[in-house]
């Protein structure tokens, strides 16, 4: 990954924010966001979890759902287990069949495929799950 997960995320629940994505739960999230950011241990996973419970309920939110797949990453670096990875590329898989198609050739596709990659790295998984995605990628050789 040519970014940092972490400051993207920042970014994104920012965009989110302006944009009014997160209604009734704009409070709570500031709140969980803050403690999944300062905290370590059993805190920042409770408020990852919680974080992740709301993004359940926003679908439609793509600054929120963008947010999501980058503090996923954190929870992968601070925590390497299965379980991680394959959250972290259903959130991609979403993200992309969602709000892939008008970001095209966007900083945030661009960062959302290079993290779907990680992620799909981490389970082992080579080829492209969302090939579409893909039609445009070098072939090799000349």
């Amino acid at each position: 990954m040519n970014f940092d997960p972490a400051i993207a995320a920042q970014q994104a629940l920012h965009r989110a924010q302006d944009h009014d994505e997160l209604g009734k739960f704009s409070e709570e999230i500031a709140e969980t966001e803050e403690t999944f950011s300062s905290d370590a241990g059993s805190e920042a996973k409770q408020a990852y979890e919680r974080l992740q419970e709301i993004g359940e309920q926003l679908p439609e939110a793509p600054g929120y759902q963008e947010f999501l797949i980058y503090i996923t990453w954190q929870q992968v670096t601070e925590e390497t287990i299965p379980r991680h990875f394959q959250k972290g590329l259903h959130l991609c898989n979403q993200f992309l069949a969602r709000f892939g198609e008008p970001l095209k050739d966007s900083v945030t596709l661009n960062q959302i495929l290079d993290i779907q990659e990680s992620f799909q790295g981490g389970l082992g998984v080579q080829e492209s799950l969302i090939p579409e995605f893909d039609e445009d990628a070098f072939a090799g050789g000349d």
